[in-house]
């Protein structure tokens, strides 16, 4: 009865059929990646390398000077060529599945520094814009050079006024004293000479008592 009603359910078109799927056991990718990475970094190493050269010439020592009766591989050495081929068949997809990781990783970081070199190179012009709107702007500002350049200037300007004031207030400290010390007799019409001055200055410094004995 139960048959029956399970062939015509299969039988029936409104109804979607039921696959029969075939469950396969599921495996983690990234832990047998690890496993397959470790196997084929081990087999690139000179570790493995001696080893295997160990075992091979062992094997066929054994199996060639050996007593017959306890040789488990003679000569042609069939067993040991078995090994050899799964292993070989074995090894490539595990250093094949290596080689696709490290593509993976490598294309990752390929993208990175891409985008870390696109970033920087953005970052640089906006720097050289930056110090470029700098310069134009400090173009406009005095700067250490020009500000000491025209502190020179104004001392040595300052200086010169000086000096003129100096020069001016001796003409008229000699003008004070060529009034103070002019003859009755002298005009006042008469101009004003340094030379007379310089004289007249030197006249009043000399002593009241009269100049002093010739030297001969």
């Amino acid at each position: 009865m139960a048959e029956r009603r399970r062939v015509r359910r299969d039988d029936r078109l409104d109804q979607p059929r039921e696959p029969g799927r075939l469950t396969l056991p599921r495996v983690d990718a990234e832990a047998f990646g690890q496993w397959s990475e470790a196997i084929a970094r081990f087999l690139g190493t000179a570790k493995f390398l001696v080893y295997m050269t160990v075992v091979i010439v062992f094997w066929i020592g054994w199996n060639t000077l050996a007593p017959r009766g306890i040789q488990f591989d003679p000569y042609t050495f069939t067993f040991l060529t078995l090994i050899l081929s799964l292993q070989a068949s074995y090894a490539a997809p595990l250093i094949l599945l290596a080689q696709n990781r490290q593509a993976d990783r490598d294309k990752i970081s390929l993208e990175e520094d891409r985008r870390r070199a696109a970033a920087q190179k953005a970052d640089t012009e906006y720097l050289a814009r930056e110090i470029a709107s700098l310069r134009i702007a400090l173009g406009e500002v005095a700067t250490r050079d020009f500000v000491r350049s025209e502190l020179i200037r104004l001392i040595e300007e300052l200086d010169e006024a000086a000096q003129r004031r100096v020069k001016a207030d001796r003409k008229e400290m000699r003008r004070e004293v060529r009034k103070a010390t002019r003859r009755p007799d002298q005009d006042l019409s008469e101009p004003f000479d340094e030379v007379d001055g310089d004289a007249d200055l030197a006249h009043t410094q000399q002593p009241r008592g009269g100049p002093g004995p010739s030297r001969t």
